[in-house]
């Protein structure tokens, strides 16, 4: 079973450490005690909460494609050059790089803080599982 911190878990719901408390609190997340006395959340059952009670930006397009990995955020920065740009996305708690033709940015009308959508449709995608925490 993996057990989650609940200040990780906290920071994977994008809520404070007392909303998770609550959230155990209601038994609305079951939680145990680790090997050190700390209160953690069963992973599963995080999963599982997340998927059901999640919450993300709605998207504003109306376009149905076949890409699922959507992330709505607001533009930070964009750096252009003649031919190419990079444009910085704050998606929630993630940022997101694009690289994009600077006629695309210009076309689009890419600049801090306008809202857009960064699609996502990879084949390859690295998955990395964190280092044990002392």
């Amino acid at each position: 079973m993996s057990q989650v911190r609940v200040s990780d878990a906290a920071d994977f719901l994008g809520v404070s450490t007392d909303t998770v408390r609550r959230l155990i609190g209601s038994g609305r997340l079951p939680s145990t005690k680790d090997g050190s006395g700390r209160t953690v959340v069963d992973g599963r059952a995080l999963a599982e909460y997340v998927r059901t009670e999640g919450r993300s930006v709605a998207d504003p397009t109306t376009v149905g494609r076949s890409a699922r990995n959507r992330f709505v955020g607001i533009v930070t920065e964009v750096v252009s050059d003649r031919v190419m740009s990079q444009v910085e996305l704050q998606c929630g708690p993630h940022r997101v790089v694009s690289l994009v033709s600077t006629e695309s940015v210009r076309e689009l009308g890419l600049e801090p803080g306008v809202v857009a959508v960064a699609v996502v449709k990879a084949t390859n995608v690295a998955l990395e599982i964190p280092g044990t925490r002392a």
